[in-house]
């Protein structure tokens, strides 16, 4: 009798998390799904059924192509420092030096500190008679509206989401790093290669896996970005930090438009499943190759 049982065993242990991803991800899911074929702009309580009518307003809504257009703009300019620049640091900390445990704390210290204080922070240091203004009139440079000056403000708050997650990213890679065999170094340091030599030729081909995790992950969280925009600028000045998801709030939370922000919703998933499966595609494409 055990021995019929024994093979659901491994179900079992996959039923919590199924049960958590259940009640957190596929029933708000198919509720989200739901809501998109109703219009809740007239009466909240008793929404009209639309059918497609809100996904039709989305592609005619020209708020919701610069939103977007901002949206890319915040990927472009946060996430190849966050996949680059903690491979660079965690390849520095993976050398033999002296206070090497300082470092890490040092660095990884960022993603420990809460994202709202962060925001709050930066908000401070950016302020018109902030201490960044300061340092720079000492040169003579005048001040900059880092938060209120539309060419500034989304990659202002692009800066502290890299500040954020550098040190979280640099451990991903780090732990990835003490899997690659020494021996591959060891043969590199035979053949003469220098120090860009051996890791362009032996550390990225082995972590190479990692650096998708790591651009896949950095790409949806910055998709995602929402706090350090809702603290630092509320969308603005004239909606130039204003992303997708802090427009999705924006219509469901102060417009009460449930409809149009599920709707909205839909489309960031249907856009980030699409950049997911391309990023892991690319970096690793001899593993799904038939």
């Amino acid at each position: 009798m055990f021995r019929y049982y024994k093979k659901y065993i491994p179900y079992l242990f996959l039923f919590p998390a199924l049960l958590v991803l259940t009640v957190f991800f596929f029933i708000p899911f198919f509720q989200t799904i739901g809501l998109s074929f109703y219009n809740y702009s007239a009466n909240i309580y008793h929404p009209t059924f639309v059918g497609l009518d809100n996904y039709i307003t989305i592609l005619h809504s020209k708020i919701f192509y610069q939103v977007m257009g901002n949206t890319f703009l915040f990927l472009l300019a946060a996430v190849p420092f966050l996949v680059i620049f903690p491979l660079f640091l965690a390849i520095l900390i993976n050398q033999k030096i002296r206070g090497i445990t300082l470092y890490k704390i040092l660095i990884y210290l960022p993603v420990i500190v809460s994202i709202v204080v962060a925001a709050i922070a930066f908000k401070w240091l950016y302020a018109q008679d902030g201490i960044l203004n300061y340092f720079m009139s000492l040169f003579g440079i005048p001040p900059i509206g880092w938060l209120t000056d539309s060419r500034f403000a989304l990659y202002s708050v692009a800066l502290v989401t890299v500040w954020k997650g550098v040190g979280y990213y640099m451990m991903i890679y780090l732990a990835a790093l003490m899997g690659v065999p020494q021996e591959l170094y060891e043969a590199c340091d035979i053949d003469g290669a220098n120090f860009i030599q051996k890791h362009l030729t032996v550390t990225i081909p082995q972590i190479m896996p990692t650096i998708a995790l790591v651009s896949t992950i950095s790409l949806i969280s910055a998709m995602k970005v929402f706090v350090e925009i809702y603290v630092m600028t509320k969308g603005g000045p004239l909606n130039s930090s204003k992303t997708i998801v802090y427009y999705i709030y924006e219509r469901a939370f102060e417009n009460l438009d449930l409809g149009y922000a599920s709707a909205l919703a839909v489309v960031l998933l249907v856009i980030i499943m699409a950049f997911s499966i391309v990023n892991i595609f690319v970096f690793e494409k001899d593993k799904y190759q038939i």
